[in-house]
């Protein structure tokens, strides 16, 4: 995985987020189009990484 590209992703599909809010019409078909398998992985492990961290924290 080219990590250089992860900030890219990222921002892109953040914008197209933003746009789905002023014309939900077409920000939710961009934002289709934006998510990729590779992107679904990239951001459930965050999330996972950032729970098990949060919850390691909290029991100290």
């Amino acid at each position: 995985m080219n990590l250089s590209r992860l900030g890219d992703m990222v921002v892109g599909t953040a914008g197209d987020v933003a746009g789905s809010v002023v014309d939900p019409r077409a920000g939710l078909g961009k934002l289709r189009s934006a998510v990729t398998p590779r992107s679904v992985v990239t951001l459930t492990a965050g999330l996972l990484l950032g729970f098990l961290l949060a919850r390691s924290r909290r029991r100290r």
